[in-house]
């Protein structure tokens, strides 16, 4: 007999950062290892990118579903220098075409800059869903992670920019209901929760056809990650309605179009109020020939005036003139000056009386309506100080018009963005709101449809009607049901007029304002928490 050789077989466990079955293995030789190590950085631009065709102005809300999947794939177990990197690539896939609008006028200097900063956000969230896959029903706390993410966004750095919720990409979709239920953290929460828990069904899948067993915890939390935001979606439907019930008023929105597009628009300022005053009249007499009914009030846009007509004699006249023509009171979007302070105001103008109520606009816009840093920027670039060369102040109070007895909430364009800043007009009596706008600095971008889908969410989170007056559109009137009944073309001069429900009902979200906020953040730190704890023992229950 021949001598017997004896072969050691050596078993080597998975890696913390490849656990996952589903993954390809290792290419042989090294170019082949080096190609496919870039698999996951590729496929986590990539559903950047997925994420951001789900947004308006295209209907694909739906695609934020296998967004999130891929997203759930590339980071599930991976260490965090990896999550990181990945989270950073997936923040860059989606803001920098989401957000190429802020750089229409300015060059693409600060609209690189401002995806830079807010995919530090996303790349932390990486590794905060890369830390939760590797325990018992992750998705949960991994949509948790994504919202706490969004929360800090909307708070810093400069008080925040929100664009880019994930609700805000949901006006068309099936999940809208819940922003009734919970604002626009869950909404957003049960859209990830169903990608991620997309994922995990997929991976549970592959795992029984390999093993041939099926992890019945697992995959039943995969399975209730998926059903119940749909489920709990079709459930609130019941708390979205357009019925009147503090009456119903007929409102008339005003675009009057400005000379042309882009920030010289300022300059021709005149020009810009003389338009609109100019469609007011062109409605009045529609009025009177009987083509359209009266309105209740009108209402123009953010920077329809920007000549201060209580410092200006002949902007007063001739938004006097407008008011007394129509025969009714008009919201005016003006820039004034008080006690050495700039405002953006909302000025009520009664034909009879003149200025009767202001609103200051609170939450402006850095780079826009003040600059932060005045003296870096100026270093870096001198032309952009001169955009802003005096800074706007921020108003102290919360806008509620009381029009003949109709309470009319603002949320002046920027403002729509932030939750607290379109609720607490609600809770301050506002039976409709308005979000006058001015959006012709950005041109014919995908801006100005963002912000439409925003205020469509609104209506639905406080089941209001919503009005969208703009400088050069898109003007639009939507229901409290979120769907939009009227609207304008785009850099057109026209008018709008309908009779809209007043509601006075409060919804869950309107009621509990901040607090599923602070839930799902408290949820995300138990689970980052949980699973810094575990260490080890953490990494088998994910893999497990």
């Amino acid at each position: 007999m021949g001598r017997r050789t004896l072969t050691r077989v050596t078993v080597t466990a998975p890696s913390v950062d490849q656990p996952d079955q589903l993954r390809p293995s290792p290419a042989p030789g090294a170019r082949g290892g080096r190609l496919l190590r870039l698999v996951p950085a590729l496929a986590s631009a990539l559903c950047g990118v997925l994420l951001y065709v789900s947004f308006p102005p295209r209907p694909l809300w739906w695609l934020a579903l296998p967004a999130f999947a891929g997203f759930g794939w590339v980071l599930r177990g991976r260490g965090w220098k990896a999550a990181l990197g990945l989270g950073y690539l997936f923040g860059l896939g989606f803001l920098l075409p989401l957000l190429v609008w802020t750089g229409v006028e300015v060059g693409p200097g600060p609209w690189l800059a401002l995806v830079a900063v807010e995919a530090v956000f996303i790349a932390l969230v990486g590794v905060g869903v890369a830390a939760v896959s590797r325990l018992p029903a992750w998705p949960v706390w991994a949509a948790a992670v994504w919202i706490a993410g969004e929360a800090a966004r909307a708070r810093v750095p400069f008080h925040g920019f929100p664009w880019g919720k994930i609700a805000f990409g949901q006006a068309d979709g099936v999940f809208l209901p819940l922003a009734a239920l919970g604002g626009t953290p869950v909404l957003g929460f049960a859209v990830v929760l169903c990608g991620f828990g997309l994922y995990e069904a997929g991976r549970l899948i592959a795992e029984r056809r390999r093993t041939r067993t099926v992890r019945r915890t697992a995959a039943a939390a995969a399975l209730l990650s998926v059903a119940v935001p749909v489920v709990a979606a079709v459930a609130a439907r019941a708390l979205v309605s357009d019925r009147a019930e503090g009456g119903s008023a007929t409102v008339a929105l005003v675009q009057g179009n400005v000379p042309r597009a882009g920030l010289e628009f300022s300059a021709q300022r005149r020009a810009v109020l003389d338009h609109h005053v100019r469609e007011t009249l062109k409605l009045a007499a529609d009025i009177k020939a009987g083509k359209v009914a009266r309105p209740d009030y009108v209402l123009w846009p953010e920077n329809s005036s920007d000549i201060d007509p209580f410092t200006n004699p002949d902007a007063a006249a001739v938004i006097e003139e407008a008011a007394k023509a129509v025969g009714v009171p008009i919201s005016v979007g003006a820039v004034v000056e008080k006690d050495g302070r700039l405002l953006n105001e909302q000025v009520l103008w009664d034909p009879a009386k003149g200025p009767t109520q202001t609103y200051d606009k609170r939450q402006i816009q850095p780079f826009g309506e003040y600059l932060p840093l005045r003296g870096l920027v100026g270093a870096i670039n001198k032309d952009w100080t001169g955009m802003v060369r005096q800074d706007f102040s921020r108003g102290s109070g919360p806008g509620v018009f009381d029009i003949d007895g109709a309470k009319v909430g603002l949320a002046t364009c920027y403002e729509a963005a932030f939750d607290w800043a379109v609720r607490d007009t609600v809770t301050h009596g506002a039976e409709m709101i308005s979000v006058p706008s001015n959006n012709a600095t950005f041109d014919r971008s995908e801006m100005t449809y963002q912000q439409l889908a925003m205020s469509r969410v609104r209506a639905v989170e406080h089941s209001r009607t919503v009005t969208v007056p703009v400088t050069s559109g898109v003007t639009a009137v939507i229901m409290p049901d979120g769907k939009i009944t009227q609207k304008t073309g785009m850099f057109t001069a026209d008018y709008l007029v309908q009779k809209v429900p007043l509601r006075t009902s409060r919804t869950p979200a309107t009621e509990l304002g901040i607090l599923p906020e602070i839930a799902l953040v408290l949820v995300a730190a138990g689970g980052i928490g949980w699973a810094v704890g575990s260490g080890p023992r953490g990494r088998r229950a994910g893999s497990a």
